[in-house]
């Protein structure tokens, strides 16, 4: 039952991430969450490593598509600025909006990997999508009301995957 829940990755930050290392994984794609994962859930600017890590994998050709719970509106005030495609209201963790993202970028599930900070959500709903993930740590501890049910249910799956797979080791990139 918890195997669902498990990452692939634990990855520190997305911005760990390398097209290097994706090429090696045949990887061609990222998703990504948007809150606590790209920016701050209360900052929409992103920092300065976060944008320099989506130049690199626009240089890299390496499409970066943010797959959201949240509305439209939302996602549109920060990914403008940052030319990045989305899909708003994905409803993870079903698989909707992971097959939306899908159709965007032509690819099979196999070819890219989603980024996420929510085992519940985005981890839960890429692995029923049939896509590899990387959990990495929330870019500020503090979250959105509506994120805090989720940390709280959370934080005993993670205890027992823990206990069957040993302490999680958080890794600089996808090592």
């Amino acid at each position: 039952m918890f195997a669902k829940f498990e990452p692939t990755w634990l990855v520190e930050a997305i911005y760990q991430i390398t097209p290097e290392q994706l090429r090696e994984l045949g990887i061609k794609a990222v998703l990504t969450d948007l809150d606590n994962t790209l920016i701050a859930w209360n900052n929409p600017d992103g920092t300065p490593e976060l944008l320099d890590w989506i130049k690199t994998m626009r240089e890299a050709e390496i499409p970066v598509v943010v797959v959201s719970n949240n509305k439209a509106s939302r996602i549109e005030r920060v990914v403008k600025h940052l030319g990045l495609s989305y899909v708003a209201r994905a409803m993870k963790p079903l698989t909707k909006g992971f097959k939306e993202a899908e159709k965007i970028l032509g690819l099979q599930p196999s070819e890219m990997i989603m980024v996420g900070d929510q085992i519940m959500t985005d981890i839960r709903g890429a692995n029923a999508a049939g896509i590899r993930t990387a959990l990495v740590k929330p870019v500020v501890e503090t979250d959105g009301w509506n994120t805090r049910i989720n940390r709280f249910m959370e934080r005993h799956v993670v205890n027992h995957l823990q206990k069957k797979t040993g302490a999680w080791e958080w890794k600089e990139g996808l090592k």
